[in-house]
């Protein structure tokens, strides 16, 4: 049965605007994404108790809260174990992500994301989405200058949609512990779909890896009784 513990009131309070301090983003070494419900959430929830006053913010004041936070000329970000549970802390999350336009590396480890199709990274060289909840490659961002790709410990089950990255500049992929690297030729399948890749897997390419299946001992045979 659902009952509410002590601390259940001050669940919120912990939610609040730094107004006047000197450190920016890129001194962040894993920032956290913890924007706080708006106030009509609250009320339809019932939780009208947790609500500080709020001073009236100017739209002044929210454009230089945009540009303080400055994510559209940020190059390296690391944004993980974010604990996303509820949906606004979701939507803000991509919010953060859709403005990553020259992000040129970027750690999503353990966010249990399923689907940033809907996301561009135009300039990302180097992506980490470990220990998420991905299902396929169909579900991952737009990435078209990606050259080092790690989505080990998901959950992608085939290597459909993996020649998508054909075109791209794609030199390293970790794809440990998924259930697609079980799949019967699984090293030849994806070197034949991705011609650029050196590495697979932390083992380099292998003259094996590029090999046919070996059709050398396919004879013709009867079976004698």
């Amino acid at each position: 049965l659902f009952f509410k513990l002590p601390s259940y009131s001050f669940k919120y309070l912990s939610w609040c605007d730094i107004e006047e301090h000197d450190v920016r983003g890129s001194q962040l070494r894993c920032p956290r994404v913890r924007e706080g419900p708006s106030e009509e959430e609250i009320f339809f929830r019932g939780e009208e108790h947790t609500l500080k006053k709020r001073k009236q913010v100017t739209d002044t004041e929210k454009w230089q809260k945009k540009l303080q936070e400055n994510w559209e000329n940020c190059a390296e970000l690391n944004l993980s174990f974010q604990d996303l549970g509820d949906l606004y802390q979701m939507e803000n999350f991509k919010r953060i992500l859709q403005r990553l336009i020259r992000v040129e590396k970027l750690w999503l480890v353990d966010n249990s994301l399923t689907d940033l199709s809907a996301i561009r990274l135009p300039r990302c060289r180097e992506l980490n989405v470990n220990k998420n909840h991905f299902t396929s490659f169909k579900q991952l961002p737009k990435i078209p200058q990606i050259q080092h790709l790690s989505l080990a410990e998901n959950n992608i089950m085939t290597l459909t949609g993996i020649s998508d990255f054909r075109h791209t500049p794609l030199e390293t992929l970790i794809l440990r512990r998924n259930p697609c690297e079980f799949q019967e030729r699984y090293r030849q399948l994806v070197f034949s779909s991705l011609p650029n890749l050196k590495m697979l897997d932390g083992i380099p390419k292998l003259p094996e890896d590029c090999s046919p299946p070996d059709t050398r001992f396919c004879f013709k045979m009867c079976t004698i009784l």
